[in-house]
């Protein structure tokens, strides 16, 4: 039987005589991210994979051998370590700073988001990515787990993404998980001004039997977080921010009062 990649690399590492923390530190990565890779819990990226070549002297072997997948020519590709992750979590809490977290989006929604990229994707890239995206929001279906929280700033809702009909459906939907009590919803009102999550969207996810991580995303980029002093760091933020956010009852309230908005005008 052929060996899986992350076999591969567990083998290619022990006949270099490294443990997973030395050449984590060879190759710029963490412990954790190297014992993920081995188990086959996650794909590295591109950039990883050079490190590693580099690191253990295999030429371009990981490189050019690196697993691809239907996520890896959809999804930006850093983010595709986040979605393997995303799949796992037992946790999920979402900060959204510009728009929708992708798990919370409608089909009309989304397809406005991806189609609004630049330069603008050919209509076959963005159907692609549209099924990814919402392939991503399955993982609600499961009535209880993941545990979902979504933190969602007011510009987000106030941002007309697609027109009022779509924003009306798009809030709706929320409001739907949160009566269902599928999600848990609070909204940081804009006369709040400044809050420790104001430079990016966040993603913080806890699992059975791995450490938590968290992923930032900013203008193009994203950032997956395994340090454990950055993801407290994080957490603190989120934590502070969730405390000065609206009650559930009071962001339904909100949430229902602001869809009806968008209808009347839709």
């Amino acid at each position: 039987m052929s060996k899986t990649y992350g076999e591969w690399l567990k083998a290619a590492r022990e006949e270099a005589g490294l443990t997973q923390q030395q050449l984590a530190t060879m190759a710029l990565m963490t412990r954790s991210h190297i014992s993920h890779i081995e188990a086959g819990r996650r794909v590295p990226s591109e950039e990883d994979a050079r490190r590693l070549d580099l690191a253990l002297g295999t030429g371009d072997v990981l490189t050019s051998f690196r697993p691809s997948s239907n996520d890896d020519d959809i999804l930006a590709d850093y983010f595709a370590p986040a979605r393997h992750l995303e799949r796992q979590a037992t946790m999920i809490r979402e900060f959204a700073l510009s728009f929708f977290p992708g798990i919370l989006q409608t089909e009309a929604y989304a397809r406005c988001v991806l189609g609004m990229a630049f330069p603008p994707p050919p209509p076959a890239e963005c159907d692609k990515a549209l099924v990814a995206r919402l392939e991503r929001a399955q993982i609600l279906q499961n009535p209880t787990s993941p545990v979902v929280w979504a933190l969602l700033d007011e510009g987000a809702l106030r941002r007309p993404i697609g027109g009022p009909k779509v924003m009306a459906e798009q809030i709706e939907h929320v409001i739907t998980l949160t009566e269902a009590r599928r999600i848990r919803t609070h909204v940081l009102p804009m006369s709040l001004g400044y809050h420790p999550l104001l430079d990016s969207m966040l993603t913080l996810m806890w699992f059975k039997d791995q450490p938590p991580a968290a992923y930032s995303e900013g203008a193009r980029t994203g950032k997956l977080h395994e340090s454990p002093a950055v993801i407290e760091a994080l957490q603190g933020r989120y934590d502070l921010s969730l405390s000065d956010a609206m009650p559930r009852d009071q962001t339904l309230a909100f949430l229902k009062a602001t869809a009806k908005g968008y209808r009347e005008h839709g």
